[in-house]
């Protein structure tokens, strides 16, 4: 029997079979899948999610401007919120000027510092310089807005005259804004820890981009260790805004003004600018942020240097080839035999070295390991300040007989350590200060020191004998 033929239905549907198997043996195979990569946090959105103006100004319309309100004040240092600037001109805008302290306590003709009660009077300010004007006068003085200077900002109105020098920028100027911002956060922690934003700009309104870093290249370091954002500007900045003719207002800034601090009661004390914005309030660990980024920076761990039961590091910091305030050469030989007989005696680190012969990195970390740090008054002294606080942190100066200076020993005690001050043989420390004064012999040559006299204060410091006999 012949098979049955097949129909038209299953002729279609293998001819269709066909071309559907002809269609994919000609296509490409699809590619395998791509490996899942693990998800990771995107970086900061820095643009807004929904498009708005840009908010470059303060804008008060038919209304008058905002007041200008003190957030914390002392002769040279002043923190303000809304403080305004037209034309060169600084403005407190005050409903209740009986509430402003005298503007000469705030702000100066950013002069050079010359001795003699006339200078003093040339360097006061007037209307020219610093006024205080009304919400009424403001308006008109200002029209309706102001250009807006955003986030907290240091203004320093002082001249060019000390800021080249690694003493007064670190020790003075940083030292004094950072104890007066301080003020605004009385429990920083021992950590360091803040509640404080840093500054985004620091501004020099007498001075010029070149003439603000020192010989040793210290100044720098410093600013970009201890905030690396921060923008800087300078006298033509200044002038530029001046001559824009248009009014800004800093949300939040502080005043420093050299002139103004020496007003006070601290600097007629203690010749510093910076004592000044210590009789503000406080934490006792208010340096820790800045000494902290510093010596991070330098490649240190904070806590270095830290209690009291570490091997102690002696640094003798010797100027014995500077050409000025040098020991007598036999003596400075002795002082460092003495220094040696207590290290092998007593296993203290001892270094004996010259600033000017290290890196600015190796100068931190030095200091920031220091238990005592001793030398001839001068600039290498001031990196005491990255030493860190314990009840055996000691610095000893040396000073030909009967000359004195506090740079160091302010320095020295506002950081909560013990400061020795030597004359030869014999030496003092506060409350016990000699009156300041630059004798004969203060900047030579031959300056005396017992070094065996050294060297046992060294000890009785490092066993803290005098705390045991408390």
């Amino acid at each position: 029997m012949a098979p049955t033929p097949p129909t038209r239905r299953e002729v279609l549907l293998l001819a269709m079979l066909l071309l559907v198997i002809l269609f994919f043996s000609n296509s490409e195979p699809p590619p395998p899948p791509s490996p899942t990569l693990p998800l990771t946090p995107s970086a900061p959105v820095l643009e807004a999610h929904t498009p708005q103006p840009l908010d470059t100004r303060l804008t008060w319309g038919s209304s008058r401007p905002p007041e200008t309100t003190i957030a914390s004040h002392v002769p040279g240092w002043t923190i303000l919120d809304k403080l305004y600037i037209l034309k060169g001109v600084v403005y407190i805008v005050s409903d209740s000027p009986s509430t402003i302290p005298d503007v000469r306590y705030i702000y100066s003709k950013g002069l050079a510092i010359k001795p003699g009660q006339e200078e003093d009077q040339k360097r006061l300010p007037t209307d020219r310089h610093i006024r205080v004007i009304s919400t009424k006068e403001a308006r008109k003085l200002f029209g309706t807005s102001a250009q807006t200077i955003d986030g907290f900002s240091f203004l320093v109105n002082d001249p060019p005259q000390f800021i080249t020098h690694y003493y007064h920028w670190s020790a003075e100027l940083w030292f004094g804004f950072w104890r007066a911002y301080s003020s605004l956060d009385p429990s920083i922690s021992p950590e360091g820890n803040t509640t404080l934003v840093p500054p985004r700009r620091i501004m020099f309104n007498h001075l010029d981009n070149v003439h603000w870093r020192d010989y040793a290249d210290m100044n720098q370091l410093v600013l970009r260790s201890s905030f690396p954002s921060v923008s800087m500007e300078f006298v033509d900045d200044w002038r530029d805004r001046a001559e824009m003719g248009k009014a800004f207002v800093f949300e939040r800034v502080l005043v420093a003004d050299r002139s103004a601090a020496m007003l006070s009661f601290n600097y007629a004390r203690y010749q510093r600018t910076a004592a000044a914005a210590f009789a503000l309030p406080g934490s006792m660990s208010w340096w820790q942020p800045i000494r902290n980024n510093v010596v991070e920076f330098a490649g240190v761990d904070p806590e270095v240097g830290s209690g009291t039961t570490g091997k102690p590091v002696i640094t003798y910091i010797s100027r014995q080839n500077w050409g000025r305030r040098m020991l007598i050469p036999e003596h400075h030989d002795r002082l460092v035999q003495e220094l040696h007989r207590i290290r092998n005696e007593y296993g203290y680190e001892v270094n004996v070295v010259e600033a000017e012969h290290m890196s600015r990195v190796e100068q931190i970390r030095l200091a920031a390991r220091t238990t005592i740090m001793m030398g001839v008054h001068g600039n290498g002294l001031t990196s005491l300040v990255w030493m860190k606080p314990n009840p055996r942190s000691t610095v000893m100066e040396f000073f030909f007989p009967q000359g004195f200076a506090h740079d160091y020993e302010y320095t020295t005690r506002a950081l909560g350590m013990v400061h020795y001050g030597f004359w030869n043989s014999e030496y003092f420390t506060s409350p016990g200060l000699p009156t300041p004064q630059y004798v004969e012999g203060f900047q030579g040559k031959e300056i005396p020191i017992d070094g065996e006299a050294v060297a046992r204060l060294c000890v009785e410091r490092l066993s803290l004998n005098s705390e045991v006999d408390d």
